[in-house]
C-alpha cells in the first residue's frame, strides 16, 4: 500500500498560502550554481526565480535572500532578485551548506513573526531541501517552489521531491504561487500579475497581446479584413 505524505504542521487545515502569514525565502540563486543546472533551461530557472521575488513584492510578503560563498565560483546572487524585490533582507552566511544552520538566517525568519515559509533555492537537492525539512522540524508550514529550484538532473529532482514531501513539505510551482496570493484579478494591480505570468511561460504574453488586440478592434470600430472591399 502506498504511503500518502501529509503536510506538516497544519494541524488539519487545508494546506494553502496565507499572504498574511508568509514570507518568501530564495535561497541561493547564483550565477555560478546556475550553470550546474540540468533538470531545465536555464534561462526558464532563472525567469521564475525573479517572477518569485516579484510575486513577493506584489503580495507584500517579506523576502529573505541568502548565498553561498558568493565571492567563490558559486557566483553573485543573480540581480534579478533583488532587483524585483528591493524590500529583500539579505543575510551573509559564515559557509553554512544549510541555509538553516546559520543563526543570522534563522533569526531572520522568526523576525517577521509568520509560520510560512515559501522556499526556492539551487541547488534543489542541498539549497531549497536542506532548509525546508529543517524548517519543518521546527514547526513551520513550508511551501517548496520545484519549478524556481533547479538541480544537475531529473533523477535528482525526482528523488529531491520525494524526501521534501516524506518530512511534510508542499511542493509547489511558480504559477501556482502567484495565483494562490493573487486570490482574484478584481484588483488595481491585475496588470502587474499578468506580466508575471509572462515571465513564468511566456507564451501567456500572445495571450495577452491577442486579447488587447481585440479590446482595441472594439473600441475603435477598427474595420475588420475581411470585410474590406
Amino acid at each position: 500500500m502506498t504511503n500518502v505524505a501529509i503536510p506538516a504542521n497544519f494541524d488539519g487545515q487545508s494546506p494553502k498560502i496565507d499572504p498574511a502569514n508568509a514570507v518568501m525565502l530564495l535561497i541561493d540563486h547564483q550565477s555560478g550554481l546556475f550553470q550546474t543546472v540540468g533538470d531545465m533551461p536555464m534561462t526558464e530557472l532563472r525567469q521564475r526565480a525573479a517572477a518569485l521575488a516579484k510575486i513577493a513584492t506584489l503580495a507584500k510578503l517579506p523576502v529573505i535572500t541568502t548565498a553561498s560563498v558568493p565571492q567563490g565560483p558559486n557566483g553573485p546572487l543573480i540581480p534579478e532578485i533583488h532587483a524585483n524585490a528591493p524590500h529583500a533582507k539579505y543575510v551573509a552566511r559564515r559557509g553554512e551548506i544549510n541555509a538553516w544552520d546559520n543563526p543570522d538566517f534563522v533569526a531572520a525568519v522568526k523576525a517577521t513573526g509568520r509560520k510560512q515559509l515559501i522556499i526556492a533555492g539551487t541547488i534543489t537537492s542541498v539549497c531549497m531541501a536542506f532548509p525546508s525539512i529543517a524548517a519543518v522540524q521546527d514547526g513551520y508550514q513550508v511551501f517548496a517552489v520545484v519549478d524556481a529550484s533547479g538541480t544537475y538532473s531529473k533523477m535528482a529532482q525526482e528523488i529531491t521531491l520525494a524526501r521534501i514531501m516524506q518530512a511534510g513539505v508542499v511542493p509547489m510551482d511558480t504559477a501556482a504561487v502567484a495565483s494562490e496570493l493573487q486570490k482574484t484579478w478584481h484588483r488595481q494591480d491585475a496588470q502587474e500579475w499578468a506580466a508575471v505570468y509572462t515571465r513564468i511561460f511566456p507564451p501567456y504574453q500572445l495571450l495577452i497581446e491577442s486579447y488587447q488586440k481585440a479590446r482595441e478592434v472594439e473600441s475603435n470600430g477598427e474595420q475588420l479584413d475581411s470585410t474590406r472591399s
